[in-house]
């Protein structure tokens, strides 16, 4: 049984419950699936997993959460090299450039991408929702 965890920010709500969805779809496929804020996760954890989804919105000038998310995922980076996880996250305005740029990130870091990264503006509609079970399911596998 696969091991999945799946870590998040969220101010409004919406990236929560892309997170809620990765979660649903990783544990209809049989993973053990584990939800975690920002705050609860730190890099030391990532080895008892056997991929990790990421999720966090659009903040500011394109970018990564600030002050709980971005501290937390740059202590991840150096784990990253062969590791399969997956993004997501919503965003309220702009065109979805801070997730290319965090991918970008992650892949020069070495990590493999098991899944395309899902976004969606503001909340989730139903073909987000799916994709992020999608997610779930890609990473159980």
């Amino acid at each position: 049984m696969s091991r999945i965890a799946v870590v998040y920010w969220s101010g409004t709500g919406n990236t929560e419950v892309m997170a809620e969805k990765v979660i649903q779809g990783a544990r209809e496929s049989g993973a053990e699936a584990v939800l975690y804020t920002a705050s609860q996760f730190d890099s030391e954890m990532m080895d008892q997993y056997d991929a990790i989804a990421f999720g966090c919105p659009s903040m500011g000038a394109e970018q990564l959460e600030e002050s709980e998310f971005e501290p937390m995922f740059s202590r991840c980076e150096p784990k990253l090299k062969g590791r399969r996880i997956a993004l997501f996250g919503s965003y309220g305005w702009g065109d979805g450039e801070w997730m290319k740029i965090w991918e970008d990130t992650c892949i020069s870091e070495g990590a493999l991408l098991a899944y395309h990264s899902v976004i969606c503006n503001e909340a989730p509609d139903g073909e987000a929702k799916e994709q992020c079970e999608a997610m779930g399911r890609a990473l159980a596998g």
